[in-house]
């Protein structure tokens, strides 16, 4: 839309309620286009939006004002300030995790009838900090604020192989690699290979190596940096629960982790 010939009236672009909120929409918009391009001039933004130059002149000053966008002083064009900045970095601090991932533990518990479990990293141990179990779950174990082996559960070993080789040394030195049943796995060497497939798949499984009888898939939660901050699993009874036979598991997991991630700040890259 080609922009307007005539400069619109303070009264008819900002005047009274309809107004105002009309003004909102605008300085908005010319935030999402900055947010696109990078950098933008008051011609550009006019032409896209299909508004008056003296329009945008007025948002771009406001916005300056505020800090909201920066006018690069060489080119003349505008781009995003440090007062978007201000405004996202207080969000992260105020994000409950638990609260921010209940949803997606109980929508999973719902679509395969399992437990489902948080779990965060805590004094050498995954924590469980959530639960959400399905309607016909046989399990009534409450998990929530369980410590768990590291290298024995599937949460543990999401949050393992999110880890830098130095931190996960000093915690495996002061942990050590404990038997929990026939299955856990004790060598550093086959862990180590197993930490390095779950970081090219973007999930781990274990079969038996917590409890006998107990199977459990997991995947990683991540924050608005892009680092783990949890694990999101799923468990059930071995002689029904295999999670790589299931149709769909994975690729459900997978989904809800990157939302439970979506709602904490992550994007994908």
């Amino acid at each position: 839309m080609a922009p307007k010939n005539e400069p619109e009236s303070d009264t008819d672009s900002e005047g009274g309620q309809s107004g105002g909120v009309q003004s909102v929409e605008r300085a908005l918009t010319v935030l999402e286009i900055l947010a696109r391009e990078g950098h933008a001039g008051v011609s550009e933004i006019a032409e896209e939006m299909g508004i008056h130059k003296s329009t945008v002149s007025r948002l771009m000053g406001s916005l300056v004002t505020r800090e909201m966008v920066h006018q690069n002083s060489e080119r003349g064009k505008y781009q995003l300030g440090f007062g978007i900045l201000r405004l996202a970095s207080s969000i992260p601090g105020r994000l409950s995790l638990v609260h921010e991932a209940r949803p997606v533990l109980e929508s999973l518990a719902e679509e395969f009838k399992e437990t489902v479990n948080l779990a965060v990293l805590r004094s050498n141990y995954a924590v469980n900090v959530d639960q959400a179990m399905g309607p016909s779950t046989l399990a009534t174990y409450d998990w929530v604020g369980s410590l768990t082996p590291l290298h024995a559960t599937s949460s543990g070993k999401v949050l393992l192989a999110a880890l830098e080789a130095d931190e996960r040394e000093r915690i495996l030195k002061e942990t050590g690699l404990p038997s929990r049943t026939s299955r856990t796995i004790t060598s550093r060497k086959e862990l180590d290979a197993q930490l390095l497939e779950i970081g090219a798949k973007g999930y781990a499984v274990v079969r038996e190596e917590f409890e006998i009888g107990l199977n459990a898939v997991a995947v990683p939660v991540y924050n608005h940096q892009g680092n783990v901050i949890g694990a999101l699993s799923i468990s059930g009874p071995a002689f029904r629960f295999d999670p790589e036979k299931i149709p769909g598991l994975l690729e459900s997991l997978k989904e809800a982790g990157l939302q439970a991630s979506a709602n904490m700040g992550y994007t994908v890259k």
